[in-house]
């Protein structure tokens, strides 16, 4: 089956989703581009059609509300959007990360495009990280991504990943959102967004705040059963909600002793447990066509939704 992810490129360990091309750390944003496929633009064209008359092709007219955008390389069609969108360039992507790896010391670890070039993103580790008991490892990175298809504003977004099990969970900001996103309606100014995402350290000593007084709270079998009912039934199927089984039956086996880490006294038998066991199962092991379906999922679409209602269901078992 074709993957979405076209290109990309890693650094330090293989990716969770183990794909891209390996390059050595501390690469400079050129490097960078070149290898990770983030190396073209996108072009714009205006949408153009064809009249049709009697015994003739009939005349070329234009459509001028939307236009066409493409990419550079391959002249590829990437969608049709409005005349007033606003295009965020790939290497602008990458751009975003120069005075955070060259002043800052974070350190570009994945970068790459999905779709064809309809989505671009880059993934840098912070300088932050915490151990909780059990030596259980959490290392703070900033992901950046856009879209061109219509699918997702410009999004910045602090990341945890989770050492074990290369488990993901966003980390709440300051506002209480999880991201910071800006339509393609607006034009993109990085130093805004990063303004506007604040100081990492805040943010992240918050999370990992939380993330301790969810392992050092104590779960017992009911309530485990419980919680894995609130996070995989939705309510909005039907009157009585619908439950995901199997998705159900999977995390709790990786709670009870078959995910990585869950037997480190973080998470074993604690409500930290409970989350690790879902977003393992959302970034390893849930359903999807492919390995980088299940990436963007858990980034940006239906995976990412539901580590966050696991997240709320855990936070609501300290309270």
């Amino acid at each position: 089956m074709a993957h979405l992810v076209e290109s990309m490129a890693y650094a330090n360990a293989t990716p969770w989703h183990g794909l891209g091309n390996r390059i050595s750390t501390h690469q400079p944003i050129e490097v960078w581009a070149q290898e990770s496929g983030i190396n073209f633009e996108i072009k714009e064209a205006p949408v153009r059609f064809m009249t049709e008359s009697v015994g003739s092709l009939g005349a070329i007219m234009s459509f001028p509300d939307q236009k066409v955008l493409y990419r550079s390389d391959t002249k590829a069609p990437l969608s049709v959007v409005s005349s007033r969108y606003q295009v965020v360039q790939p290497r602008e992507i990458l751009e975003f990360y120069r005075d955070l790896t060259e002043i800052s010391g974070f350190q570009l670890e994945t970068a790459g495009i999905l779709k064809g070039g309809r989505k671009v993103w880059a993934l840098a580790k912070t300088n932050q990280s915490a151990t909780l008991k059990g030596n259980d490892i959490v290392n703070g990175y900033l992901l950046l991504a856009t879209a061109c298809d219509g699918t997702l504003a410009t999004t910045a977004q602090f990341t945890s990943i989770r050492v074990v099990c290369n488990n993901t969970l966003a980390v709440a900001l300051a506002n209480g959102s999880g991201a910071v996103k800006v339509p393609h309606s607006t034009s993109f100014d990085p130093q805004a967004v990063k303004k506007q995402l604040g100081t990492s350290v805040a943010a992240w000593d918050g999370f990992m705040y939380r993330m301790k007084t969810l392992s050092e709270r104590k779960v017992k079998s009911h309530e485990s059963m419980n919680y894995f009912l609130r996070v995989f039934t939705d309510p909005s199927n039907t009157a009585t909600g619908l439950t995901n089984e199997r998705a159900m039956k999977m995390a709790s086996a990786l709670y009870s002793g078959q995910g990585k880490g869950a037997d480190l006294a973080s998470s074993k038998g604690t409500a930290f447990g409970l989350l690790n066991a879902v977003t393992e199962f959302i970034d390893h092991e849930r359903r999807a066509q492919s390995v980088d379906h299940r990436l963007e999922s858990a980034w940006f679409g239906q995976g990412a939704t539901l580590k966050q209602k696991a997240l709320d269901q855990a936070l609501l078992m300290t309270t």
